[in-house]
């Protein structure tokens, strides 16, 4: 017969293993099959921070128009956010295109959770980051709503397609393999929509007067540098599984557990490379000008 858990044991589960300043998550898309909810609460319990953004299209509102779907482990991630802001984690949700409808509630505070359009966040080493979630700059969903629900549809199909390849792939001893990740690198206007998405961020970041930007919504985890803007995108989990962190000392690094999650009967994939970002020196002028504001 097996045992009950004890509260020791559930208190156990929850002790933070990694201590950080700041999360910024995204895309997590609660309220779809392809959300990984399971593996998304390991890591909420496996991390403690001083400030959580959720950054955009955590709960998918197209999905669930269309059909409901939500499962216990949904509900299990959004009660452990509000935890999370219950016991003092100050909880940022600046909504995206999927949960547009909590556009409506901008300035609202629900459960500890604020709700915001957009953010500034300062790092620890003075860096300004402008925190949005993206869509507002992505031509398709702009200009062509119609072409955007239609790629979602698509989209939801390869995931449903990769799932029964990934079965297959299990049974034959092999590791997970992402069908749309590879189609979105190797299709050539998929990597074109990407890079005008970045740029896009980017140049707006620089408009704000802000040394870089955080966002979502391309589900593309990614910290580089452009035109001296730096880009920092938090990926997603639906596939990526990845996070974005700032250490105490106002460093940056993209965390990616797509290595320690599989869907069951999988076998994990063999851990990607993402790369992890050193301290990222603010631009020159910038540099200069917050020399000039600390003279006077």
């Amino acid at each position: 017969m097996q045992a009950m858990p004890t509260p020791q044991d559930s208190a156990a589960a929850d002790t933070p293993t990694l201590s950080v300043r700041t999360i910024w998550i995204s895309d997590l898309h609660l309220g779809t099959p392809g959300c990984q909810a399971r593996a998304l609460l390991d890591f909420l319990r496996d991390v403690e921070c001083e400030t959580l953004y959720l950054v955009g299209d955590i709960i998918d509102g197209w999905q669930l128009r269309r059909s409901w779907y939500w499962p216990q482990a949904h509900n299990d991630v959004v009660q452990k956010l509000l935890r999370k802001a219950r016991k003092g984690t100050r909880v940022i949700f600046i909504p995206g295109n999927h949960d547009e409808f909590a556009r409506k509630y901008l300035t609202h505070n629900f459960g500890g959770v604020d709700v915001m359009e957009e953010a500034m966040h300062v790092t620890a080493d003075g860096k300004r980051l402008w925190v949005t979630h993206g869509d507002l700059y992505d031509g398709v969903i702009q200009c062509a709503r119609w072409l955007a629900i239609m790629g979602d549809l698509a989209y939801e199909f390869t995931l449903k397609v990769n799932r029964w390849f990934n079965r297959v792939r299990a049974k034959c001893g092999l590791p997970y393999w992402s069908l749309s990740r590879y189609l979105k690198h190797k299709v050539k206007r998929a990597v074109s929509y990407i890079n005008e998405f970045e740029n896009a961020v980017a140049r707006e970041a620089k408009k704000r007067g802000a040394h870089g930007v955080v966002c979502g919504h391309i589900h593309h985890a990614e910290i580089r540098e452009i035109d001296g803007i730096l880009y920092c995108n938090d990926g997603d989990w639906v596939e990526s599984l990845t996070a974005l962190v700032e250490h105490f000392d106002g460093r940056l690094e993209i965390i990616d557990r797509g290595d320690q999650a599989t869907l069951p009967g999988m076998l994990p994939a063999p851990k990607s490379v993402v790369p992890v970002a050193l301290p990222v020196p603010v631009p020159v002028a910038a540099a200069k000008a917050a020399e000039t504001v600390s003279s006077i």
